[in-house]
């Protein structure tokens, strides 16, 4: 074996032999291999690269200011830390692992035991910790760093496969010298080598000079956090053979032309580097947002970006306004400026479900197209959750990117490659980049739209955690919906906040409705103070402020402002209505006797389904929608396009029905959705959500004074049913209460009893009464008549018992808080939960929620054979997709097989616990290798449910029908 390269490189010619024999990489099946110098050359320039070209402004400014030398400093320890964080391979620990390899070492004189001989000993020394070891003696014995001191550095070689050691495995690898040092005579040649092999590096990457300043040095924990990243992602992206071939292939290329070779190959888009708008708000949201000729934007628009421009430090900003004022655009607005302020080089849009996600995406898209910096230019963009591949807009953002082969050496590429499509999506040169579409690596793209559990992760112990954080500290962060998080969530959101604070990651957390404990707790979380107003400036000072903008910088103050509502505003008369079908029915038919359209919420998808039954023997089907969250994804996507195309504002569709229609839905209209009815059914739930609820009624202004609606429906009106209003206290029924809890309902029902007692003569005034009515219900004071307290003092304190179950129960896998600057990361994730992803078990670390079990359906013809579900929509080119052909011995087409993914369910609650392991058992006697292996990257591992011709089945003692029209029903089977 020969050392390669066509001349002395820079570490190659400060080595002896003994060094020049230490590998680092070996395949297998090809013997390829490479050097240790070679690969630490490779990933210290791969450093170099990120830290100019890819890296944010930001990051690099928080790491810099931590160093004596600012950004030289900075730079240098991240190409050394690169350079030298696989010095640990140069062990008999590691080294043992290929027998001719180590036999070339062993003819230098290094000595060691077979690996067999070794045995289970060396996983006491992997090489990330046995190289943290080495580099803090070199720094002890060679430059006199106090032990203290060395961790803080150390730690970025220690953790750089994703878990920083723990104090007790650093303790069991110093009572194993012989894995770091083979014992004997040549135990020194041994020593000699790892000093030599440090002692170039330092030289070669610059930093011998420094090492004395630095040793002063207490580097803040999220710099070392960073630092770790940054070594994780050089090393990722150097170790991939298709960027940097292994020798003997690649030995003769120059260092320059082997690492400007990979760089061309890997192809990364720049980070966004945003420049400060100098228009003013209405210029600015009129050129970003297409607003038609003489709009003018919303005062808590305006507000929300002079806010963001007078913060002396970008920092969090929450905005607290009505439905429908614009919140999303004023996000974009304020993350432009405070990106430009702060650095930071991308946005990071978190939402509460996929399909708010899903809904998100194309405004982003849209957005980005008219953002300076973005139009014209490549950036990476992503769609982060779980089903994102199955998104047209993000497939057609994948089509584009050229075939990229570097994935992690930790992980292998999940997603297959569209074929290339000529249609672009946007003008700007958006790519879903292929080396950023792996599952540890996709929030690094510059742009993201994704789930709320993709920020929440980054609050969880979990293995490559270090990555999660490099993502978001280069972007700002967007949380729409807080209002939405519930107690164990925001155990992990507020401790995200704390680091995000730390990172100085600008952060706008937008609510139309938030109780002003959950305002403060944010505020605190995020800038390490207790309180949450200005002194001085209370909530009390101005009675129900609304809306409300709220701004903070870490460590500082919060400031307070309260802009004016906009002219819109609305009257919505709220009465009760009895919980029962036929009043339900009789009502409805009375209301619509002259047209109009209705919607009727119900918080279970078994009482949207018998209310949808009730309504069309009265209405006739063709007059009642279905809608909630048991529909095959498919299905789920091409609902929401069709309320859209029937029910959205009257400037974007024409389509509205002429005659009297009913949608039946659960709280999937509750978000996101732009849609208007006349009427409004709603079950009883939290008040704040019974608000959101209200946001989809009277929307939209249908001529002058609402001429446009049926005469008896001009005016606003919500029927708030799901209770059984006739006892002293109300009665939620069963399945609200499971949902919501007593205690929420309860309140709710007391702080809207004005309301409902006034009629027309005390109606909701929107949005003037909506932080009254929503501070009221989640305050801490007694609400309702004194004939209630009692049933909601037992509400209240089951309540209590719950949230603290909660809370405790998320913190036993939740991060800690920031530690002291010069503290090392040691055990950072001790105790975690391993690796995670947007998978239904990831998602379940961070929310509060029962294991559920999701399938892909299909249908089982009578032949035996299988096929996707008959009345599927085509795609957007038109293509069938109902009733495809797939073979059960072969593997299905690309297309079929994304048909039939895109086809998945989740299984609802019945499915749970005990009765989980039975589902499960019988959904695996349908084993099709050809689908569930490796072949089929759509299919694989996934449980197929399998319908007969009548789109049903029978599963762990259910009967499970599935229709286009009413999604899946479940019930019990009586033969069980």
């Amino acid at each position: 074996m020969r050392d390669g390269g066509n001349a002395c490189s820079g570490l190659l010619c400060r080595l002896g032999e003994p060094a020049r024999s230490v590998w680092a990489k070996h395949d297998y099946d090809t013997d390829g291999w490479l050097p240790l110098w070679r690969h630490m050359e490779d990933s210290a320039a791969v450093a170099g690269l990120l830290w100019d070209r890819w890296l944010p402004v930001g990051v690099r400014k928080l790491i810099a200011e931590a160093l004596p030398q600012g950004e030289l400093d900075a730079r240098a320890l991240a190409v050394w830390l690169a350079g030298v964080h696989d010095v640990g391979k140069a062990t008999p620990a590691f080294a043992c692992q290929v027998d001719q390899l180590a036999d070339a070492m062993r003819d230098q004189g290094l000595e060691m035991r077979s690996r067999r001989a070794l045995g289970p000993d060396r996983r006491i020394a992997p090489h990330g910790l046995a190289g943290q070891v080495l580099l803090g003696e070199w720094l002890e014995e060679r430059h006199g760093w106090a032990s203290a001191r060395t961790g803080q550095f150390t730690v970025a070689v220690g953790g750089h496969h994703g878990v920083p050691p723990e104090h007790g495995q650093i303790k069991a690898l110093y009572e194993h010298e012989e894995l770091l040092r083979s014992p004997g005579a040549s135990s020194e040649i041994w020593r000699a080598v790892q000093t030599e092999l440090l002692d170039a590096c330092a030289e070669r990457f610059g930093v011998v000079e420094r090492l004395s300043d630095w040793q002063r040095v207490r580097l803040p924990q999220p710099v070392q956090v960073l630092l770790t990243a940054l070594v994780i992602v050089s090393d990722w992206i150097a170790s991939n053979p298709d960027l940097f071939p292994y020798f003997p292939d690649g030995a003769s290329r120059t260092d320059q032309e082997r690492l400007a070779a990979a760089w061309r190959g890997l192809d990364l888009p720049e980070p966004w580097q945003a420049q400060e708008p100098g228009r003013s708000a209405q210029e600015l949201l009129a050129s970003r947002f297409e607003l038609p000729t003489g709009a003018e934007i919303r005062p808590v628009q305006e507000a929300a970006v002079e806010l963001a421009r007078e913060m002396e430090t970008p920092g969090l900003l929450v905005l607290e306004a009505p439905m429908g004022e614009g919140k999303t655009e004023a996000a974009l607005a304020v993350a432009e400026i405070l990106a430009a302020r702060s650095g930071a080089g991308g946005v990071f849009f978190a939402l509460p479900t996929m399909a708010t996600g899903n809904a998100m995406f194309p405004r982003l898209l849209n957005w980005l197209d008219r953002l300076p910096g973005v139009a014209g230019s490549r950036r990476s963009v992503h769609l982060a959750h779980s089903k994102a591949a199955l998104n047209e807009d993000f497939a057609g953002l994948m089509a584009r990117t050229g075939q990229v082969e570097a994935v992690g050496v930790d992980e292998a590429e999940t997603a297959p490659r569209p074929k290339p499509d000529e249609q672009r999506r946007a003008g700007a040169e958006l790519v879903a980049h292929a080396w950023l579409r792996g599952r540890k690596k996709a929030m690094l793209a510059s742009f993201v739209a994704g789930t709320i559990d993709q920020l929440l992760f980054a609050g969880l112990k979990s293995r490559h955690l270090a990555l999660r954080h490099l993502a978001v500290a280069g972007k700002v962060v967007v949380i729409d919906e807080a209002h939405a998080y519930d107690t164990y969530m925001s155990v992990y959101l507020d401790r995200v906040l704390a680091w995000l604070g730390a990172y100085r990651v600008p952060v706008v957390v937008l609510s139309a409705t938030l109780p002003a404990s959950r305002r403060r707790e944010l505020v605190a979380a995020y800038s390490g103070r207790d309180g949450g107003v200005t002194p001085g400036v209370t909530e009390a000072a101005v009675p129900d402020p609304y809306p409300l903008l709220t701004a903070v910088a870490p460590g500082g103050v919060p400031m307070v402002r309260r802009p004016q509502a906009s002219a819109r505003s609305s009257e919505v008369q709220v009465e009760r209505l009895a919980d029962s079908l036929d009043v339900l029915a009789d009502r409805l038919e009375s209301e619509l006797a002259e047209g109009g359209c209705a919607l009727v919420i119900r918080n279970t998808v078994k009482r949207v389904l018998e209310a949808a039954r009730a309504l069309r023997d009265r209405f006739g089907a063709e007059n009642v929608t279905v809608t909630h969250s048991c529909f095959v994804d498919l299905d789920r996507a091409g609902k929401d396009k069709e309320l859209l195309r029937l029910f959205g504002p009257p400037e974007k569709t024409d389509a509205r029905p002429s005659s009297r229609h009913i949608v039946v839905a659960s709280q999937v209209a509750e978000q996101s959705l732009d849609v208007d009815f006349d009427l409004l059914v709603s079950d009883l739930c939290p008040v704040d959500l019974l608000l959101q609820r209200m946001g989809r009624l009277h929307r939209h202004r249908r001529g002058p004074a609402q001429r446009e609606r049926p005469e008896r429906l001009r005016n606003a009106r919500c029927l708030v049913t799901g209770a059984d209003w006739t006892g002293d206290v109300p009665a939620p029924v069963r399945g609200s209460v499971a949902v919501y809890g007593r205690h929420a309902l309860l309140r709710s029902a007391a702080v809207l009893l004005p309301h409902l007692d006034g009629g027309s003569r005390h109606p909701v005034r929107l949005p003037t009464d909506i932080s009254t009515l929503v501070q009221n219900a989640y305050g801490e004071d007694p609400v309702g008549p004194d004939h209630w307290q009692e049933a909601m003092k037992t509400a209240g304190e089951r309540f209590e018992r719950h949230r603290d179950d909660q809370a405790e129960r998320a913190a036993v896998f939740r991060l800690g808080d920031v530690g002291k600057p010069g503290r090392p990361l040691f055990g950072w994730v001790a105790a975690g939960v391993g690796d995670t992803d947007d998978s239904p078990a990831g998602r379940a670390q961070v929310r509060d929620s029962r294991d559920s079990l999701e399938v892909v359906v299909v249908q089982r013809r009578g032949d035996g054979s299988l096929a996707t579900l008959p009345r599927l929509e085509p795609d957007s080119k038109g293509r069938r997709r109902a009733g495809i052909e797939l073979p059960r011995d072969a593997t299905p087409t690309p297309f079929a097989a994304r048909t039939a993914a895109s086809c998945g369910l989740r299984l609802p609650l019945q499915f749970s616990g005990e009765t989980m392991d039975r589902a499960i058992e019988e959904l695996e006697q349908l084993y099709l290798p050809n689908w569930q292996g490796k072949n089929s990257p759509w299919l694989s591992d996934q449980l197929i449910l399998a319908l007969d011709e009548d789109c049903q089945t029978h599963l762990a003692g259910f009967v499970l029908r599935y229709s286009p029209s009413d999604g899946l029903e479940v019930t019990r089977d009586a033969d069980d």
